[in-house]
């Protein structure tokens, strides 16, 4: 076995700028460009299998389809989110709209449904504008949607990463992406989010890429699909 500190001391690479992921011809540039940069990688490649694109529309539909898939398990945030979509369109004015006793037949914890209520408010209101905010460099894109209540940097990520493109970006809170980055490498244990930020500095420019590739090693040896989108 060998600890995570052991992974850390490697060459720095030449970094280029990368565009926004939009197809799954970019998933497969960024693998032949992770494979080149750490070339361990390529056996990780390999036991994954397929490495899926996984987009949804920017905007408040999908970002609640994001804090939604916070929950216990995926087949509770699934059944909220049929329950949520069958209503109608999902829109900030729409929610915002809804009867406070239709939100309660949905299923969310007092916590997701204030931070789903606090969210449609600020956006049809006006007072945040989510539209603009992928153009954003992601640093301070993170650090607009942080500032939201209930908004914390693994949602702010995912959002930033599953419906607007960003490419660089590895959530390094995510347990599953620990455990995968563990069990892949022969860890005697789970990175914490410091150590995992710091070895996921070699897959830089595409580390969204890469976060995607130890999702689907997740899945494919723990059997269990955790990728934050369907």
């Amino acid at each position: 076995m060998v600890s995570s500190a052991m992974l850390f001391e490697r060459r720095p690479w030449e970094r280029r700028q990368v565009g926004i992921i939009r197809d799954h011809s970019d998933i497969q540039a960024g693998l032949d460009a992770l494979v080149e940069l750490d070339p361990r990688l390529a056996a990780i490649v390999e036991a994954s299998g397929p490495v899926p694109l996984r987009l949804n529309e920017p905007g408040f539909s999908g970002l609640a389809s994001i804090i939604v898939s916070q929950m216990v398990s995926r087949a509770s945030a699934e059944a909220i989110w049929r329950r949520i979509t069958a209503v109608g369109p999902v829109t900030a004015a729409s929610y915002r709209a809804l009867d406070p006793a239709t939100i309660a037949t949905f299923g969310l914890s007092r916590a997701k449904a204030a931070t789903l209520l606090h969210l449609s408010t600020a956006i049809s209101e006006g007072h945040f504008d989510l539209a603009s905010v992928g153009a954003l460099e992601t640093a301070e894109a993170i650090r607009r949607m942080v500032a939201l209540p209930g908004i914390g940097p693994w949602t702010a990520e995912v959002y930033l990463m599953f419906c607007c493109g960003h490419a660089d970006i590895f959530p390094t809170g995510d347990v599953a992406l620990q455990a995968a980055v563990a069990h892949a490498f022969g860890l005697e244990a789970r990175p914490s989010a410091k150590d995992l930020a710091t070895m996921a500095r070699d897959w830089s420019p595409w580390r969204s890429v890469a976060a995607r590739l130890f999702w689907a090693y997740y899945a494919a040896k723990m059997r269990r699909d955790v990728t934050p989108l369907a």
